[in-house]
């Protein structure tokens, strides 16, 4: 069947459209340097993405205070985990692929970070005594081996000013509880699903220290 798309399927026929430059193509490292550990100190979000053995793709937010990814080596480094809805979709993945890569932020920054490499999961770590939040202490870590470094420039966030509060329109798409209501929660009494999703952003359930044993999954 034809299709209206001109499909790329070959190495030759994408360079045609570019080539990067040698400093951009020689700018990847195999380990980490003052500089990658001065950007990590003010990360407090990173997008960790994995695929499964047959592809299945999933990229998932990491977020808390700035420096919470701990540097152990010039090659290693740990992202602390912290009560969710308890799908680990991307952890399920890494099970199967060991293969990962991160997108570090800096509030602010249109330049990010991306970090490759190979990854496991820890139920423990003697740092997770300095990975405390607000009296939560982590119990799963994500150990990241780092095979690839590198810093991508400002462009995309200058393009769709990202970090500019004037261009925000937060209430162009619906509010996340209309969201589960239309498709997820579909038919359960509309303000029990709106207090859940209220109260699971309050501060006090943000980092609940007995997240094993009762605390309420967000649904």
């Amino acid at each position: 069947m034809s299709t209206p798309y001109t499909a790329i399927t070959t190495i030759e026929e994408l360079e045609q459209f570019g080539v990067p430059a040698p400093p951009a193509r020689d700018k990847i490292l195999g380990e980490l340097q003052d500089v990658h550990r001065e950007w990590l100190a003010a990360t407090s979000l990173v997008f960790v993405a994995t695929a499964s053995a047959d592809g299945r793709c999933d990229v998932s937010p990491k977020g808390d205070p700035p420096g919470f990814v701990r540097v152990l080596s010039p090659t290693r480094l740990a992202v602390p985990e912290r009560p969710g809805n308890r799908r680990m979709d991307g952890f399920h993945n890494l099970l199967e692929n060991p293969h990962v890569g991160l997108v570090c932020l800096v509030p602010g920054r249109g330049d990010t970070l991306r970090i490759n490499g190979r990854a496991w999961l820890v139920s423990d770590l003697p740092d997770f005594d300095d990975m405390v939040v607000k009296d939560h202490r982590p119990r799963l870590a994500l150990l990241v081996d780092v095979e690839e470094v590198f810093f991508h420039c400002p462009k995309a966030f200058r393009r769709s000013r990202t970090w500019q509060p004037e261009t925000w329109n937060p209430e162009a798409a619906r509010p996340f509880a209309d969201i589960a209501l239309a498709l997820w929660r579909k038919g359960e009494p509309e303000d029990q699903v709106r207090r859940h999703y209220r109260e699971i952003v309050e501060p006090e359930n943000l980092y609940p220290t007995d997240d094993a044993s009762g605390a309420p999954p967000i649904r």
